[in-house]
């Protein structure tokens, strides 16, 4: 019998992708006004830099195997985080966590397991939020001057 080829994987629909998107962007809102701490834009700066900070760990999300384990620990993601906010924001990146009261790895975490309570992420059973406790100092890592944002 000759071999079989792959059989491609069904793409999903442009209106399926749609709604999805719209569907996580009003998770992310309701969480963000029932937690109340956070803006909805630190929100989506941990949701968005959670796939930065996976492929740091994992390597580029790969066609062959989209449904692998892609799960990082708090203390990676924190680290990955760091990092996203240096790509995206430079030597602003305290500045603009702090407009947006994170002050702290542990505020990381503290949005992290809120998205997981309101079901928009997961954990496994040994996640906790206390692997997002001083991961690294904010000061040390980021510097220690804050520019005032009006």
């Amino acid at each position: 019998m000759p071999p079989t080829s792959p059989q491609p994987q069904p793409q999903p629909k442009p209106e399926s992708v749609k709604s999805a998107l719209a569907s996580l962007s009003r998770a992310v809102e309701r969480v963000a006004i029932e937690f109340g701490e956070y803006p909805a834009d630190a929100f989506w700066f941990v949701q968005n830099g959670l796939e930065y900070a996976a492929s740091m760990v994992h390597g580029q999300l790969s066609p062959e195997s989209p449904h692998h384990s892609r799960h990082i620990t708090g203390q990676q993601l924190s680290v990955g985080l760091k990092a996203y906010a240096e790509a995206m924001y430079g030597s602003l990146a305290r500045t603009v966590l702090a407009k947006w009261n994170i002050h702290s790895t542990y505020d990381f975490g503290r949005i992290v397991f809120a998205l997981i309570d309101a079901e928009v992420l997961s954990k496994q059973p040994e996640d906790t939020i206390e692997d997002f406790r001083d991961v690294f100092d904010f000061r040390r890592a980021f510097g220690e001057y804050v520019v005032p944002l009006a």
